[in-house]
């Protein structure tokens, strides 16, 4: 499809905007479902390629706002991890088709919707389990990987960060500051493969005001909105394009 279509605008002006409010008040967690959506009217390759300068820029946006309130020993712990798992991702990604790349995010679109779910049944508990350094790496690793291939590192780092008690401010700080870094570790390696080019960056360009007006809403939201309607929101849209990217992906 014609990356200036209509079609296209349709999608990533809501998309990019979702994406800032998931990014500045809710965690991180569910910003990769802009990925998705995008994945939908463009090569997944292409997808991602628009969505991180835009979800570096809500970082930049939204670290401000977080200074200093993260907590560094876990936000450390992520990181060690989290860059083995970035080059994974690379290596993944430079063997696999876009199929496959569709398959993964939709897989992991409805992997986040049961795992959620579960959690809020009572079926996952993780406060106050108090996980150890072992986790946190295992997290980092896995963080690393799934959010350089889908941008969708935000539910592993949830995983470790609740299962380590942090009150509701320094947890979401401790994702912006943890996600800046990676977004720009992950910035070079999709230069250093091509998945930028002038047509996304440019595209970017017309798209970075709705990204900043997400992370306005988001910042807000975050002291304003409840967290079970925004959740209950992502999960249906993340369902629904995680289906059709699946079904895409297998016909």
């Amino acid at each position: 499809m014609e990356l200036w279509s209509l079609t296209v605008f349709a999608a990533a002006i809501p998309a990019v905007i979702f994406a800032g409010i998931s990014k500045g008040g809710f965690g991180s967690g569910a910003a990769f479902a802009s990925a998705s959506i995008l994945a939908l009217v463009l090569p997944p390759g292409q997808a991602l390629g628009i969505m991180l300068p835009l979800l570096m820029l809500i970082d930049a946006a939204s670290l401000r706002a977080y200074w200093r309130r993260w907590s560094w020993p876990e936000a450390r712990i992520l990181l060690l991890g989290a860059v083995p798992g970035t080059f994974l991702g690379a290596v993944f990604y430079a063997q696999s088709d876009p199929d496959l790349i569709r398959l993964m995010i939709g897989a992991i679109s409805l992997l986040f919707v049961i795992w959620q779910l579960a959690q809020r049944a009572g079926l996952i508990r993780l406060a106050g389990q108090l996980f150890g350094t072992k986790t946190g790496l295992l997290a980092g690793l896995v963080l690393g990987f799934t959010s350089f291939v889908s941008h969708a590192g935000g539910p592993a780092a949830a995983v470790y960060l609740l299962g380590r008690g942090l009150d509701k401010s320094s947890y979401q700080s401790t994702t912006v500051l943890v996600f800046w870094a990676v977004n720009l570790l992950k910035a070079v390696v999709y230069g250093a493969l091509g998945i930028f080019t002038l047509a996304t960056l440019a595209f970017d360009v017309v798209l970075a005001p709705f990204a900043l007006l997400g992370t306005w809403i988001g910042v807000r939201a975050h002291r304003l909105m409840p967290e079970q309607l925004f959740f209950a929101f992502t999960y249906v849209l993340l369902t629904v394009t995680g289906g059709k990217l699946i079904w895409d992906a297998l016909t």
